[in-house]
């Protein structure tokens, strides 16, 4: 068979869509790690942010590099780069033969064919319907613990400053038959975790002949499938995020108590300005209700620096937001004008770039102290660990995360990976928990 070479970018759900592009090609090609001996290789990509594309604009380059020595050898591009500058790319990347959008991987086979032909190869079309419900992927990228499941494509949110309704198009969400199919896949196949995915899972509905599924109603679904299948998702928008989901993850000990929840600012001027439809104290009152349902859960969220017309106060609103809602850990960038987006046709990228960056060292500097209080909290605690390999520093180093997401790092002992283990915590720092094992008792 021939090789392929996946390089992915950018979320979860592209490594989810790299899995599924894997089995649509699986009749013909074999998954390599050795991008040089491999007939094709495909770059998944992200556009959420210009940095992440300036990555592969280099990266197309060296890879041309390679395939100058590899006669036959073809390059595509997928993802959310491709569906948004498929003309420029055509024009400017001579090393590419094809490019697919996140709606297209079903047409690989024929594009790879026409590339090789030396014919035009790209589709780009964005569907309306939900395009992979019958592919089982191919999991060549996950560790064996943890497997990612897409439960919904797209978004129908457009906030001001993001291109993915473009680049993803609007939300369709999947039958759920099929998601539990895929999860009992994966149980068959001995993980031990699950995440569900889309872009706003908590926007996930799909009627049925009996009436209409929610996210809460999938997440329950899920969860009854083994209580040793621990079920995450990623990832909600404050506006969506219900109580009766919060309830339903405190009904189940296997659904984990970790909420990824944006904020992205905390003034409600600037907010309204990113069109995110909630205001600073609607957000507060969701984060209360989580503290009210699921008190032992961690928060986590996204946050922009330096957004059209930010002021001194809004970025201050921003850090004390930070401080009262203490988040476990952040996401943290400079905002960056994205083509199409309404910020980038309406308002002024206004803020110096030196300030956005002077703006974003602070907030990562606050997250640095959140993280470390969020995580001395659980100095002298026992937690439940699932193992998801041995730790970089030493073979005799365990590591796995927590129901909260959070990396705990342990002695060997007589564990491997996939167990449950119960460790105590010792010590710690901004990122990681370090303790020992608190019993010889492991959960299967």
């Amino acid at each position: 068979m021939k090789k392929l070479f996946i390089e992915t970018y950018g979320c979860q759900m592209n490594v989810a869509d790299s899995e599924v592009v894997a089995s649509i090609l699986s009749d013909e090609y074999e998954m390599t790690e050795e991008e040089r001996t491999a007939d094709l290789i495909l770059i998944n990509t992200c556009s959420v942010r210009d940095n992440a594309e300036q990555r592969i604009h280099r990266r197309l380059r060296e890879l041309g590099a390679i395939k100058r020595g590899r006669p036959g050898m073809l390059i595509g591009l997928l993802g959310c780069m491709a569906e948004r500058l498929k003309d420029k790319l055509l024009q400017e990347e001579p090393a590419l033969d094809l490019i697919a959008g996140p709606d297209a991987y079903r047409t690989l086979p024929e594009l790879i064919h026409r590339a090789a032909e030396g014919e035009e190869a790209y589709n780009v079309t964005l569907s309306r319907e939900e395009t992979y419900d019958d592919i089982m992927p191919t999991r060549y990228a996950a560790n064996g613990v943890s497997g990612f499941i897409s439960i919904m494509r797209g978004c129908d949110n457009f906030c001001s400053y993001c291109v993915v309704p473009f680049t993803r198009g609007r939300e369709r969400s999947r039958n759920p038959q099929t998601i539990l199919s895929e999860a009992k896949q994966l149980l068959a196949d001995g993980y031990k975790e699950v995440t569900l995915l889309g872009q706003n899972v908590n926007s996930y509905r799909y009627e049925t002949a009996d009436g209409t599924v929610t996210f809460a109603d999938l997440m329950e679904l899920v969860a009854q499938l083994s209580p040793t299948l621990r079920v995450r998702f990623a990832t909600s928008h404050p506006k969506d995020i219900s109580d009766e989901l919060l309830h339903v993850m405190a009904r189940y000990p296997n659904i984990c108590k970790y909420i990824h929840l944006p904020v992205q600012a905390g003034s409600t001027s600037m907010l309204q300005r990113m069109h995110r439809v909630y205001s600073r104290e609607q957000y507060l009152e969701r984060i209360a209700a989580i503290r009210r349902i699921l008190p032992d859960c961690a928060i986590a969220t996204d946050i922009i620096a330096g957004f059209c017309g930010e002021t001194e106060e809004e970025h201050q609103a921003t850090l004390s937001i930070m401080k009262e809602v203490g988040y476990s850990a952040a996401y943290m960038f400079k905002y960056s004008v994205r083509d199409n987006t309404y910020a980038a046709t309406h308002y002024p990228d206004d803020v110096p770039d030196e300030l956005k960056t002077k703006r974003l060292e602070e907030i990562i500097e606050l997250q640095q102290s959140l993280s470390l209080a969020s995580n001395e909290q659980d100095v002298g605690k026992t937690v439940e660990v699932l193992v998801e390999g041995t730790s970089k520093r030493s073979e005799e180093q365990l590591f796995g995360r927590t129901s909260q997401n959070k990396v705990v790092i342990f002695p060997r002992g007589n564990h491997q990976k996939g167990d449950y283990v119960m460790v105590t915590i010792q010590s710690c720092t901004a990122a990681t928990l370090i303790g020992t094992e608190a019993s010889s008792s492991t959960k299967p």
